[in-house]
This record gives C-alpha cells, structure tokens and sequence, in this order.
C-alpha cells in the first residue's frame, strides 16, 4: 500500500469525487507573480506556461477537475459547495512527496451557483502576500505559485468596482478538506470514507504509516484521525503565536493534509486583543482570533462523525480529548521556537508565556513587535520605551537571557538588527495595493516579497 504510483493519485479515488472542467477563456494572460522557490522546474517539460494555460503535464491529469464537498460554514452545514471558482490541475511528485497544483479564479464549474467563478486581482494579490508572510514566520502554509491577471473587469460588493480580475495557483499539500467526507457521509457513501481515508494517509502521511495494517479499516480509520488531529492541533498552535487571524474556518477551509489555505478576510494582529475578528460578516466573533483553537477542534469533531459513520468502533471522542493536550504541547513548543530558546521545564515556559500575555494584554506593544523585542538574538537591545518599566516585561526577558538558545546561529541573522519586525497588517495590505490599483506599480508589492523571504528559515513554528 506504500508504494508511491508514478501517474496522479486523485484518479484512484474515482470520479465520484470530481468532476471534470473546462477553464474560462481569458482576454488576457499577463503574468504578474511567480514563486520561484518551488520545485516547479524539475518537473520534465515544464514551462512557466503551464502554470496559466491550464495544459496537461506529461502523464498527469488530462483535464482540470474541480473536487466535490459538503461544509459547515458558520455552524451551518451546506450541501452546495464544491470547487465553485477552482480546479486541480496537476499533482506532482517532488522531495518524497505528493503536492497538488489547484487554482482560485480560473472560471465557472457545476458548483458555480451564482458566481462568476472569477477571483479579483486584490484578492490574489493578498494571498500572494498572506502565503508568504505566513511562511516566513513558519506556518505549515500553501503557497502561491504564480498569479496572472486577465484582463476582465469584475463587480464586487466588498471593493471598488470594476475591479481587475486575476487567477491565482495554489501549490500545496492536497486539496482534500474535511468537506469532502461530510459530502459522503451526507450520502451514506461508506465505503467512499473508507477509500478516501487511506488516500489521505497513503499520499500525504506515508512516512506516519509504518506497520499499518492496510486491510484492517478500524486501524487504518484510527491512524488517519491521529494524524490529523495531530497535524491541526499543531496547526493551531502556529496561527496563534503567529498572530494569525483566518477569518473563515469552516469545515470546507480545513485541509486534512494539515495546511492552512484558502485565505479570504484574514488578518494578522495589530496589538494583542482575543476578540479579534477579521471577516466584517463574523458579527458574533465567531472565528475570533482566541477562539480559533476550538474551531480547528470543533471541525475536527465533524470528521470524527464521518470517520465514526463509516467506522462504528472508532474511538473517535478519546482522540478528540486529546486534542486540548496537543495543542498545548505545540503551543508551548512554538512559543520557545519563536525566541529560539528552550525554557528550563514546562512550568518555566508556562511563566514565560504568562509574564509575555501580562505584557502584551494592555496593547502598549505590537504583538509581532513584542515577539520580536524579547528574541534572544537581541537581549543586548533595550527593551521599546513602552514596555519597558514594566515588570513584567524585566522578569521575562531574565528569563530569556537565562535560557538555553536553540540555534545561535539564526541569532547572528541580520534582520534581528533591524529595529522593527517583519509585518502585514491591513494598512501595509492597502499601501502595497494602492500603486497597483492606480498606476499599475508593482514596486511595493516586489519588495515587500524580497523582504519576507529573507526570513525564510529563521522561525519554524
């Protein structure tokens, strides 16, 4: 069952899990984004063409296919969803692993509805931006692989319209949400969940699947739902110490391979407040930023329904009860990987963690400003005149300069130099669109990218 196929897995789930679509024809093709730090190039015969023209790669998906799911958006399950303004287009085998190239904005399919299938040249644009900033801070986070604009105008209610229209690609660890079990297990499609359960864990946990019986689906149900649970506890710990607000976890934007993606209304804090929201429409603070860990649980628990349906044994609530305790452990872990420290014990780093939240809770620091003004790379700075009589921030930066420094290397970086952190918040998002949207300079947003990806490697949450 290990062994890895040479052609793309998405066709040993069958068709019964998509369907195949056609891409809009566009006016234009103007490339104006491409991550060049992809293993796009190794793939034989690729040209950068492939990454809009949409043609079939050799021995690859033929025709895009836009995958089938169900999801709660809001609490409120919806059985009309299904890539509406997307498709797969290309799965490729590179580093020891599966990797999906999918789009955002590339025309209608039978999931559509009302929409137009189109994505605004804003919205690629701060995808563009929220991918790489996520991944420079060490979020486990899909990438953009390039953006072109098509010379469309679109209406929006939510910006200036006309706006300009853009297709994004997606490269990331598969495209399978927890939608797409609830979708079977709307249709009492057991064996279904059963197949696509070892999908997920044949192509995107193959390394976790040692000594797994294949045969046995209570085993194989089990695994998949530690692996996940795992994967998105650990997730949640990221997006919190990243400062990270989604905006929109419902259960069709949860990656099952344990990825963030599909950003729409995200936000990154600006000071420490638990009751930020980043979507205008979420009026009850639903997906706030502190309650984004019991969102990843709650959507979680929707899987464990699926997974229980198709496999009655499963411990499924035991699994769930472990998710508060793995989440912690990531926390804790990715709290120290941000100062590039490792505390004495784990009452030593809950100390920490609560002299940085005493500081931060009065919003006399920016959150990110804050990480970045107590990393052990910069113990010899004096500490923002804001903060500074606090004892709380005194106590804690002791307690930094007392702890064991994980990599001093990264602490040599030049960016710890600098006086201020890396950041994106909304009014840096406008400044960097602002030229775009009048003059068509690209100049900020070019920068701003260089920018992050010196990052790169310095924090892995």
């Amino acid at each position: 069952m290990t062994n890895i196929t040479s052609s793309p897995p998405i066709y040993e789930l069958g068709p019964q899990h998509y369907d195949a679509v056609e891409a809009a024809k566009f006016p234009e093709k103007k490339l104006r984004y491409f991550n060049p730090n992809l293993d796009l190039q190794m793939i034989p015969d690729f040209t950068v063409d492939h990454l809009w023209s949409f043609q079939p790669l050799n021995n690859n998906i033929s025709k895009p296919l836009a995958l089938r799911y169900h999801g709660h958006q809001f609490r409120h399950y919806n059985p009309d969803l299904g890539d509406g303004r997307g498709f797969l287009y290309a799965q490729i085998f590179a580093n020891n692993q599966w990797y999906d190239l999918g789009t955002k904005g590339s025309g209608t399919t039978p999931y559509s509805r009302s929409g137009d299938g189109r994505l605004t040249l804003k919205g690629a644009v701060r995808e563009a931006l929220a991918t790489e900033t996520l991944e420079s801070y060490g979020v486990n986070t899909s990438k953009t692989a390039c953006i072109f604009e098509t010379g469309e105008s679109l209406v929006r209610g939510d910006e200036p319209s006309p706006t300009r229209s853009a297709v994004l690609t997606r490269y990331s660890l598969g495209h399978i949400r927890i939608g797409a079990f609830q979708r079977l297990a709307y249709f009492n499609q057991l064996d279904e969940i059963k197949k696509l359960t070892k999908y997920v864990l044949k192509y995107y946990y193959q390394n976790e699947t040692k000594n797994l019986d294949w045969n046995n689906d209570l085993d194989v149900a089990t695994r998949f739902l530690q692996c996940v649970s795992d994967r998105l506890a650990h997730l949640a710990a990221q997006v919190m110490i990243a400062g990270f607000v989604h905006g929109v976890l419902n259960s069709d934007n949860i990656n099952v391979s344990g990825e963030l993606f599909d950003y729409g209304p995200y936000r990154f804090l600006p000071d420490y407040d638990p009751n930020f929201t980043a979507a205008y429409f979420d009026q009850q603070g639903l997906y706030c930023f502190s309650e984004q860990p019991n969102n990843f649980l709650w959507n979680l628990a929707q899987l464990v329904h699926c997974l229980t349906k198709a496999n009655p044994e499963l411990p499924g609530q035991l699994l769930l009860e472990n998710f508060e305790e793995q989440f912690n452990d990531y926390l804790y872990q990715a709290f120290q990987n941000k100062l590039n420290v490792r505390f004495q014990n784990d009452q030593t780093t809950t100390e920490a963690i609560s002299l940085f939240f005493q500081t931060v809770v009065d919003k006399a620091i920016k959150y990110e400003e804050a990480f970045f003004a107590f990393h052990s790379a910069r113990l010899e700075q004096e500490l923002p005149a804001s903060i500074a009589q606090m004892n709380s921030a005194q106590v804690l930066k002791k307690m930094v300069a007392s702890a064991t420094v994980i990599d001093p290397e990264k602490n040599n970086h030049a960016y710890f130099k600098r006086d201020k952190p890396e950041t994106l918040l909304i009014d840096e998002i406008e400044a960097i669109w602002k030229p775009i949207s009048d003059k068509d300079d690209w100049t900020l947003f070019e920068n701003k990218i260089q920018s992050l990806r010196l990052l790169r490697g310095l924090y892995k949450l």
